[in-house]
């Protein structure tokens, strides 16, 4: 392996390697995983073409090829069984919470989220109307049954809707992992991305501090959340304005998916990345 690319791939996976660790989950483990994801992403790049033989996976993946059959095998079924996205709950959420603190028509005279009613047909905002504008096709009681289960919102005795906070953040383990999963994921693919140099770079911008005390890093740590939140905001604001998530047009026009993500790490300055 080229030793620039060793570095990256090093850095890359110690943070996920001190986790499985800790997780209790060693080498056979991941080891295993890997093999599997090799096949499904090989399989994966032919798309609709031909399907590649299993001297052809082996090749490119260096897995041999009576594993190779197994674990072709193994990802045929799991495509067959394969259930509902198990995102599809998170997402739905994040953008429902996204577009009730960003949206003006749900936003009061002082600019915070307003109080909804479950329903009505009235001009007056409501849950139904924010899901319209969310474009989420699914049913309030379930979303508002999601957000409730995340301790998002809260209902009173009147059917009033009041958001707890200003952002989605999922609560079991099992949200936080995935959600974990799909921010990174789509973070390395962005960077990734990058390092084609006939591409057209994606945004990727972070700030740099080392030495700083850890009083000034009570005092700026609230004011960096503020920023980022605003940014978020103001972000999704600007998509909702220009249509973001509109239905294709009658030409054809293909539809996109973007992620725009803020993160945050801090740790002490003698812990270089």
């Amino acid at each position: 392996m080229d030793a620039d690319v060793e570095t990256m791939v090093r850095r890359l996976l110690s943070p996920l390697i001190v986790y499985l660790m800790r997780r209790g989950l060693g080498y056979i483990a991941l080891r295993d995983l890997l093999k599997k994801i090799y096949v499904e992403e090989a399989l994966g790049r032919h798309g609709a073409e031909e399907a590649p033989t299993d001297s052809a996976i082996s090749l490119v993946t260096g897995i041999n090829r009576r594993e190779v059959k197994r674990l072709r095998d193994d990802a045929m079924q799991a495509r067959m069984s394969e259930a509902r996205d198990p995102m599809a709950g998170v997402n739905m959420a994040a953008r429902v919470v996204a577009t009730w603190v960003s949206a003006p028509a749900f936003l009061d005279e002082s600019g915070e989220p307003r109080h909804l009613g479950t329903r009505g047909a009235d001009a007056e905002p409501n849950f139904d109307s924010l899901l319209r504008a969310a474009k989420v096709d699914v049913r309030a009681r379930t979303v508002i049954e999601e957000l409730q289960r995340a301790g998002i919102v809260e209902r009173d005795d009147e059917d009033q809707l009041y958001l707890l906070r200003g952002a989605f953040t999922p609560g079991t383990p099992k949200d936080k992992m995935l959600f974990l999963a799909a921010n990174v994921s789509d973070h390395l693919r962005s960077g990734l991305h990058n390092l084609d140099p006939d591409e057209a770079p994606f945004i990727e911008r972070a700030l740099f501090h080392n030495g700083i005390s850890a009083s000034q890093m009570e005092a700026v740590r609230p004011a960096l959340t503020m920023m980022a939140d605003r940014m978020l905001r103001r972000a999704n604001e600007k998509l909702l304005e220009s249509g973001g998530d509109a239905p294709a047009t009658a030409a054809g026009e293909p539809l996109k998916r973007l992620r725009l993500g803020v993160y945050y790490y801090e740790t002490d300055a003698e812990n270089q990345p």
